[in-house]
């Protein structure tokens, strides 16, 4: 049986405390982690794109497949509380990032507006600005300014 979600567990727990449905719920749907990234061999540098997953669903900016995400795309990062401080292309309005980090949540993230549409009237989810992989072509085509 699961267990019931913490009163604002996101102030008063760490991200290895959550429970596994208070950390799901954590993440705010902006979709920005499910964009490819490309990384520059010399300096180390990482370039976002505009180029979404396959399996992101462009109009909810949630995976279309999540329960079998690793299995229908390999390379998919499985987050993890102990990855969310060494993956520094997180988004630095991302809910793992900020909660890692001792920050607050922004007052459109779902748990402290009540509205999961409030990410995405913010203008902080990647809703109608992506492509698709599949549509894509070259990803070096698509690089877009940084966080």
């Amino acid at each position: 049986m699961a267990r019931p979600v913490r009163d604002r567990f996101w102030e008063r727990h760490s991200l290895a405390e959550l429970t596994r449905t208070e950390w799901e719920l954590l993440c705010d749907g902006c979709g920005k982690c499910c964009l490819h990234k490309l990384e520059d061999e010399e300096t180390g540098r990482i370039y976002r794109t505009n180029v979404a997953c396959r399996l992101l669903d462009p109009e909810s900016c949630r995976c279309a497949d999540y329960a079998h995400r690793k299995a229908r795309v390999p390379d998919c990062v499985q987050l993890r509380p102990a990855l969310v401080a060494r993956l520094d292309w997180l988004p630095s309005t991302c809910a793992y990032r900020l909660v890692d980090a001792g920050k607050p949540l922004p007052n459109w993230h779902h748990l402290v507006s009540g509205d999961r549409e409030a990410v995405h009237r913010a203008g902080a989810s990647v809703r109608g600005w992506t492509v698709s992989e599949d549509l894509a072509g070259e990803l070096e085509d698509h690089i877009i300014d940084p966080d």
